[in-house]
This record gives C-alpha cells, sequence and structure tokens, in this order.
C-alpha cells in the first residue's frame, strides 16, 4: 500500500493532468458539467458493477474514473470563480465531523476512546443528525433527486425513514403489508382503472423493497442477480431453437416451458 504522501502526490498529479488537458486538450477544453453528468452516471454505474462481481482490479480503475470526474467539475466550476476542489472537500470534511460527534469534537479534534455508540444506534439517529446542520433546513426527503431511478429512490427514502425512527418494529410484520398491497392490485385489476391500477402496483413494488431491506437484502443487487439469471435461461432456449432453425412460433408455451426447465436443471 502507498504512505500517505504518495497518496497526496498522485492526488497533485491527477490535478496537474486535468490542468494540462483542460489547457491543451480539445476536447477537454470544450466540454462543461452538462455534457460530462451523462459520462459520469455510466462510470457510477460501472463502477457499481465493477463491486458487485468483487473484482478489486476493476473496482480500483473504476474509482480512479469517477474521481477524475469530480476533479473535472471542480475545475470547471474553478474556471467560474465558483469553487475548487479544496472547497469541496472541505465541505465534506466539515460535514462528517459535524455528524460523528462521538469521533469528532466541534473543532475537528479527536474526541477520546471510550464507549461509542453502535453501528445500529448511529444509523437509528442519522437523519436526525443532519437535519441539525447550519443549511438542514430542508425535508429530510428533499436530497433525494427526482431523476434517481425509482428502486435506489424507494430504497433512500426508506433507509432516510429509518434514520428519523420511522420504522417497523419487527421486520415480519413487513409480510401483512405486502399482503395488503397485493390485495389492492386484485382490487385495481378488477376496477379496469389504469391509474389506479399503475399506483397499487407501485405501492406493491415499495413494500417488497421494504422488505427486502429489512431482511438486509440490496434490492438492486438481488433484480439484477434475477435478470442475469433470466438472460442465461432465454439464451439457453434460443441455443436449442432459434439457432437451430426452429421458431418460437412452432413450439407451444409447454415446449418453451420444458425447454427452461432443462436450463434450470443444467444450473443457470
Amino acid at each position: 500500500m502507498n504512505t500517505r504522501k504518495e497518496k497526496l502526490e498522485q492526488f497533485g498529479r491527477l490535478l496537474d493532468v486535468m490542468d494540462s488537458l483542460r489547457e491543451r486538450c480539445p476536447w477537454n477544453a470544450e466540454q462543461t458539467m452538462e455534457s460530462i453528468r451523462p459520462m459520469t452516471e455510466e462510470e457510477v454505474y460501472e463502477l457499481s458493477d465493477a463491486i458487485l462481481k468483487h473484482d478489486s482490479n476493476e473496482t480500483c480503475k473504476e474509482i480512479g474514473d469517477l474521481l477524475y470526474h469530480m476533479v473535472f467539475y471542480a475545475r470547471i466550476a474553478q474556471e467560474k470563480g465558483e469553487f475548487d476542489i479544496a472547497d469541496s472537500i472541505r465541505k465534506i470534511c466539515d460535514k462528517m465531523i459535524f455528524r460523528h460527534p462521538h469521533v469528532f469534537r466541534p473543532d475537528g479534534s479527536l474526541v477520546p476512546e471510550g464507549e461509542a455508540p453502535s453501528a445500529k444506534e448511529i444509523a437509528d439517529t442519522w437523519e436526525l443528525v443532519k437535519a441539525k446542520e447550519k443549511d438542514g433546513n430542508k425535508k429530510v426527503m428533499s436530497g433525494i433527486p427526482h431523476s434517481m431511478p425509482a428502486l435506489l429512490k424507494a430504497l433512500s427514502m426508506q433507509e432516510k425513514a429509518r434514520g428519523c425512527g420511522f420504522d417497523w418494529e419487527k421486520r415480519e410484520d413487513v409480510w401483512d403489508k405486502v399482503r395488503e398491497e397485493v390485495d389492492e392490485v386484485n382490487e385495481a385489476i378488477a376496477g379496469s382503472n389504469a391509474a389506479q391500477l399503475e399506483m397499487e402496483f407501485g405501492d406493491l413494488l415499495f413494500s417488497i423493497i421494504n422488505a427486502a431491506r429489512l431482511y438486509n437484502v440490496d434490492p438492486e443487487a438481488a433484480l439484477n442477480r434475477s435478470c442475469e439469471k433470466f438472460r442465461a435461461r432465454f439464451g439457453y432456449i434460443e441455443d436449442r431453437t432459434i439457432r437451430q432453425g426452429v421458431s418460437f412460433s412452432d413450439l407451444s408455451l409447454a415446449e418453451l416451458d420444458a425447454i427452461w426447465d432443462e436450463a434450470k436443471a443444467s444450473g443457470l
């Protein structure tokens, strides 16, 4: 592992590389925050994929790619006279010091070692601590982007609610809510109201995500795993049909199900 000095040297090198690219590379020079934002989103997903694959080499590379984007944004802001990377780092350091009074004094010095709250106690009061910040006059949910993917948005909202003490006392109780939402979906189907049906399906999905959270299952990872399983099994069906000149329309649903079961039995 690198020493602290080596880490700082490499961060300084990244700043130097960014300065040179911004000043001497035509493509980099014409980029704006808006133009690189979609690329940043892609980098976040690539990092997420690497983490889910437990690929440390790829994770290392993707962290670097994402860090490059953060320095890029700060450099653009610096050119506008708005802020620079030091301001961003200062803000996150100040925020973390404020939110961890069991670790830091207000001046940033360390609190003497002693009895610390448990990780659960810290998590359970996290949102309440955040609400006391200097700029903490926003509502708890206001920090969740509207453009965030719905599954992740639901999970984030549920975590924030838990951080304020609003959560199920027993995780088993969540299944009554799930069953209630299933019943309401069925009622909406019977009523033939498209808008109501959409809303009830949303409520059902929200409750399922809540259940996964309560059982310490990452719903995004779980759903992604099921998607990849479906991809593999459907690919098996294609190999047994289309790639052998057999059209799906030539087979009954029962025959397709039989091939699906073969794929499942093979371990896919």
